[in-house]
């Protein structure tokens, strides 16, 4: 049997491979992600704007310092009641006053020094001055510090004695008991030495030693040498201070340890230096008032400035390094308002947070390890100390915070005397990096926001316009190939609408040839009927006049190729008959099973060389459409089915229902159908009859025919193999799905 296309029953299609399809819109979204180069760009950029900013920080400290240090230049008299001409410092030896914010109440408790306990020096065996036994560190050991405030100098001594033995009451002498010594030069270069040793705790003055340096014997109460005295478990505290105008640079303190309250005879005696030679003494750093004067204006310059000797102890210091931002607080502080609007709301409440991911805020607060800082290190003091003008970064001990310093040397007589050490964070660059980004991200997010929406609105506007030709261009030829409609003309002057207009170009060109193709087949047969009875008519007179054998051969030949021909013209004919009935049927309902009975019935007798069966599984089923078109549809497929089946073979119609279909198959015993005609059996003009041999014109149209009837009905029809599980060809099936 010579059909369309089928595919084996029991076989599941071919499978194509799965490939990832990317839209127009899916492109056009990833050629958006180049957009995310811009914010990178806008980051890269601030950043580097930011390494300048922060080379343009360094510039002006360095400038800063300079600066100051010029003021200071050439003033011996800065320093000339410093220690700054020592060629070297003995630390425990040379003392630092250091600043002391508040007033001293001197109670002996310490309380008022505990903020200051971490810079004391302990003395033990290393600063022992005299001793009569072996030394026993826990047996007598103190801690000690200076202080200045306003113009007194301050001390505390925190003892620890295992006996503690105080001057009788009725002793002159104060040197059998245990006892404090201080020894210094005098404004007018005098060698000066006092005593504490009091008979009993609490308030003690000092005596004045006479001259001969191995006397002990006091001459004079000493009213501006003021403290007190206090007995502790460990051994005594001693709180002392005096006006700085006693003094000039030189002091020198020692505590003398009496145990045994017999003999009251020295066991140990530990200080700072030895106070009864004059060469010994140690010296004593004060910050210098002159110079705090000096740099005091300095605090509103927004740095910490800080003043060092060439042995990088510090003689005055201003302003503080968490104020010392860098940069102008005004110049990047947004205005704080009470009124909020919605922008702001957004920002603070959605964008910040985002972009603070990313950022970092300068700290509010970070550890100044400088704070109480009586001496400086660092690189850059270093070379300033050798007379080269340095700077240094680095970090705060909690890594929050970045500090520049920038350090100047300060010139006496052409030598380096000490150096100018100006410092501030970045706190402020950072700040205003901060509020750069923020606006500079403001930017970028609406022309990322504002980009995208706009490339996916007219990714989407061109994908909807080709969806749309597609969907025209497809709606314009049915299933059979036939131009049903035209596309509209574009009204957009583009690429686009011009090839919506070349489409419709092309289909109505398409639409005419496909005309003159439907009419060939009626203006050929109409045309040609008339010189084929002329020639007919002429063959039959022909056979009425005498003629040889030889003519009489030649005229039958005619007659015959005159009969094909005809044959020919009449198939044609019916098709355009047939397409023509199908336009004006009228349609009705009739009822197919009854119908398949008596079409069968008839089939049986007309052709009693194959054996005919149906089988009906759904009675009294009602078709709406032509009994008599659909008798020509089963004509077309039984005188199919018969060509191509054997003689004394079954052919076999069956009607029933699967699911919400109805079907009708017609089996026969015919040779497998061609995989490369499966597609085409159905089309006009096709057909895979053998024509050798043949003597019968066969032009392809009945099952065209049939399958234009079987659409006029509205039923699917198809031709397939039919296969054992194994595979084997037991014959061809043709198929009405309604």
């Amino acid at each position: 049997m010579s059909n369309s296309f089928s595919h084996p029953v029991n076989k599941s299609p071919t499978r194509r491979p799965f490939r990832l399809r990317f839209g127009i819109r899916v492109k056009l979204l990833a050629l958006s992600l180049f957009l995310f180069a811009i914010p990178w760009l806008g980051y890269q950029f601030v950043w580097e704007l930011e390494s300048y900013l922060r080379i343009g920080q360094e510039q002006t400290m360095v400038g800063t310092a300079r600066a100051v240090a010029t003021a200071l230049h050439e003033r011996p008299s800065l320093f000339d009641t410093q220690s700054a001409y020592l060629t070297d410092v003995k630390p425990g030896t040379d003392l630092y006053a250091h600043k002391i914010h508040d007033p001293i109440r001197l109670d002996g408790n310490l309380d008022d020094w505990l903020d200051y306990q971490h810079l004391s020096i302990a003395y033990g065996q290393a600063h022992l001055l005299n001793f009569d036994d072996e030394y026993q560190p826990d047996s007598f050991h103190f801690r000690h510090m200076v202080g200045q405030f306003g113009m007194y100098l301050y001390a505390m001594f925190e003892v620890t004695d295992e006996t503690v033995l105080l001057r009788n009451k009725d002793s002159l002498r104060v040197d059998r008991n245990d006892y404090l010594q201080i020894a210094m030069t005098a404004p007018d270069g005098s060698f000066k030495r006092y005593v504490v040793a009091p008979q009993e705790a609490g308030w003690v003055n000092a005596y004045l030693l006479s001259e001969p340096l191995d006397s002990m014997r006091p001459v004079a109460l000493e009213t501006q040498i003021q403290g007190r005295w206090l007995n502790t478990e460990q051994g005594y505290n001693i709180e002392l201070r005096f006006p700085l105008g006693m003094m000039s640079s030189k002091i020198a303190f020692a505590i003398t340890d009496v145990d045994d309250p017999v003999a009251r005879s020295m066991r140990y005696r530990i200080g700072t230096a030895n106070p009864n030679k004059v060469d010994a003494l140690g010296t004593v750093l004060v910050p210098s008032p002159e110079i705090e004067k000096i740099i005091k204006g300095l605090k509103y310059s927004n740095a910490r400035v800080w003043v060092i000797d060439k042995h990088k102890r510090v003689l005055a210091r201003s302003g503080s390094i968490h104020k010392s931002v860098g940069l102008s607080a005004t110049a990047y502080t947004a205005e704080n308002s009470d009124d909020t609007n919605w922008w702001q709301k957004i920002e603070r409440d959605w964008l910040l947070p985002i972009y603070y991911q990313i950022l970092t805020k300068p700290p509010a607060d970070f550890i100044d390890d400088l704070q109480d800082a009586y001496a400086l290190q660092g690189q850059d003091i270093n070379d300033a100390l050798a007379g080269t003008p340095a700077s240094l970064w680095r970090l705060s001990p909690d890594n929050k915070a970045v500090i520049l310093s920038a350090a100047h040397p300060i010139y006496i007589d052409d030598n380096v005397m000490g150096a100018v050490v100006v410092e501030q964070t970045t706190n402020g660059i950072r700040t205003l990096r901060n509020r750069a980004l923020e606006k500079l991200f403001h930017v970028i997010l609406a022309v990322m926001g504002l980009g995208t929406l706009a490339l996916f609105l007219f990714a989407s506007r061109m994908s909807f316009r080709i969806r749309k030709l597609r969907n025209q261009t497809e709606a314009a030829i049915d299933s059979n190939g036939k131009i049903v409609a035209t596309i509209p003309n574009a009204t957009a002057r583009d690429e686009i609408g011009d090839l919506a207009t070349t489409f419709n170009i092309v289909l109505g060109k398409l639409g005419q040839y496909n005309a003159y193709l439907q009419n060939m087949s009626a203006r050929l047969s109409h045309e040609l009927r008339t010189p084929v009875a002329i020639v007919k008519s002429s063959l039959e007179n022909l056979q009425l006049s005498e003629q040889s054998s030889e003519d009489a051969q030649y005229i039958d030949r005619a007659q015959l190729g005159i009969k094909r021909l005809s044959t020919i013209l009449n198939n044609m004919s019916e098709a355009t008959r047939l397409e023509q009935a199908i336009q004006s049927s009228e349609r009705e309902e009739f009822d197919i099973t009854a119908l398949l009975e008596g079409y069968v019935a008839g089939y049986r007798m007309t052709y009693p060389s194959h054996e005919f069966t149906f089988i009906n599984q759904h009675e009294g089923t009602m078709l709406s459409g032509s009994a008599d078109l659909f008798g020509q549809m089963l004509d077309k497929i039984i005188a199919n089915a018969l060509e191509f089946s054997p003689t004394h073979t079954v052919i076999k119609v069956t009607f029933g229902q699967s699911g919400n279909h109805h079907l009708l198959t017609i089996d026969n015993d015919g040779p497998p159908l061609p995989h490369d005609m499966q597609d085409k059996l159905f089309d006009s003009m096709v057909s895979v009859r053998s024509e050798h041999g043949s003597t019968q014109p066969h032009l392809g149209l009945g099952l065209y025919m049939a399958k234009v009837i079987a659409q006029f009905h509205g039923a699917d029809i198809q031709i397939e193999n039919r296969l054992t599980a194994d595979g084997e060809h037991l014959g061809v099936r043709v198929t009405l799905t309604f």
